[in-house]
């Protein structure tokens, strides 16, 4: 009797955890940023302004300048705090001269739809010493996105872990009035 109640109680446990397994929220979506498919709106010798296509009702919106790249999401992103926020140091979304990279999108699920509440992107830095590479966590709202926190992903070798858990507890309740802040060891790429 003792080892049948334990046989079920161990197979009642599995079939909780199954379950659970199955209703929990995919918690991120990836989407692929390639300048060649983006539609130019501006054309400048320092660098162009680019809307390209995001999550249904958050497009990307990108721009160069002064070695240095822009990121906003959402409509109108353009005029979105994020669109004037770059890190310090020369950067880039594109390793190696490459025109393609990937969005993380954090999100929860409203009306059977993803609605974002954090982006993350990796940007390649470089200053006259040494590059380096930053995990750059963005809030993002129907009428919001701006930076939240810089993770050094050189530095901490769990960086991904320590952007999402920034995205998913500091994210959703950041003040854009705010600074953003370094999270985790920094020290080894340039910001």
């Amino acid at each position: 009797m003792t080892k049948t109640l334990w046989i079920c109680s161990v197979l009642a446990l599995l079939a909780t955890a199954e379950s659970a397994a199955a209703v929990r929220p995919v918690k991120s979506i990836y989407t692929a940023l390639d300048l060649r498919t983006c539609s130019v709106i501006d054309k400048h010798p320092d660098g162009d302004r680019m809307h390209c296509d995001g999550l249904p009702g958050y497009p990307i919106y990108v721009a160069e300048g002064d070695l240095r790249t822009f990121v906003s999401v959402g409509e109108h992103a353009e005029v979105r705090r994020a669109a004037s926020q770059t890190l310090p140091s020369f950067n880039t979304l594109f390793k190696g001269g490459s025109t393609r990279t990937t969005i993380e999108w954090r999100f929860i699920i409203r009306d059977e739809h993803p609605v974002p509440y954090a982006t993350i992107v990796r940007y390649f830095t470089k200053n006259d010493q040494r590059r380096g590479e930053v995990l750059v966590v963005t809030r993002v709202t129907e009428t919001e996105a701006c930076h939240v926190a810089y993770v050094d992903a050189v530095a901490n070798p769990n960086a991904i872990i320590i952007a999402r858990r920034v995205a998913d507890e500091r994210a959703r309740k950041f003040d854009c009035k705010t600074d953003p802040a370094r999270i985790g060891a920094t020290g080894k790429s340039p910001m």
